[in-house]
């Protein structure tokens, strides 16, 4: 009889990654925060050293979903773990935009809601042993979350003239964009988790 493969451990090079994620956005929000953001003709040096801290976190969760796949080491942990991480990385930067002024608080709710919404629709369909696949709407309007807040961040760092005005128009357009992608995909998963959470109704 053949050996069952071994299991992964817990702390398997993706893990730690995603581990990382979390315990980096605090360290993160605690340097947006001493960031002087560009003012007249001159840029700035503190926001730019952001916006790169923020383009970091957000490349990691494409390193650690590549390193658990790749290794062929998924685990529960990381399941658990990873979409909260990019949520907190997310809506800790949307809350500094908004703190400042950058971001409209209704995108806000809009974000947070879609993610209590899906949460709790997924709890309820896994406890009757359903399964709702993830659609690409998910990936898109993580991406596009994340591209529009590195846009704004990096406006911020930008000196004022065409250039700024540019990238932060592009930061916006995309903000708006993901808060349509974000609608869509909470109202695709509503859809597919309808059958079983109308069950018995």
């Amino acid at each position: 009889m053949a050996d069952k493969p071994a299991r992964p451990g817990l702390w398997t090079p993706a893990n730690v990654v995603t581990v990382t994620r979390v315990v980096l956005v605090p360290f993160w929000l605690w340097a947006a925060e001493l960031a002087v953001p560009a003012a007249g003709g001159s840029g700035s040096l503190s926001m730019g050293l952001v916006t790169l801290f923020f383009v970091i976190l957000s490349l990691t969760d494409t390193l650690d979903g590549y390193l658990a796949r790749s290794r062929n080491e998924v685990t529960t942990f990381g399941k658990f773990l990873d979409p909260i991480a990019d949520k907190l990385v997310v809506i800790v930067a949307l809350c500094y935009l908004l703190e400042h002024g950058d971001a409209p608080a209704w995108v806000l709710l809009v974000i947070v809601a879609r993610e209590f919404l899906v949460s709790g629709l997924r709890m309820v369909v896994a406890s009757e042993g359903v399964v709702v696949a993830a659609s690409w709407l998910g990936k898109w309007k993580t991406a596009t979350t994340m591209l529009a807040i590195t846009a704004m961040l990096g406006a911020l760092a930008l000196p004022q003239g065409a250039t700024q005005e540019v990238v932060a128009l592009v930061g916006q357009v995309l903000l708006y964009v993901a808060v349509f992608l974000t609608a869509w995909s909470g109202a695709d998963y509503f859809v597919k988790a309808w059958p079983t959470i109308s069950e018995g109704e």
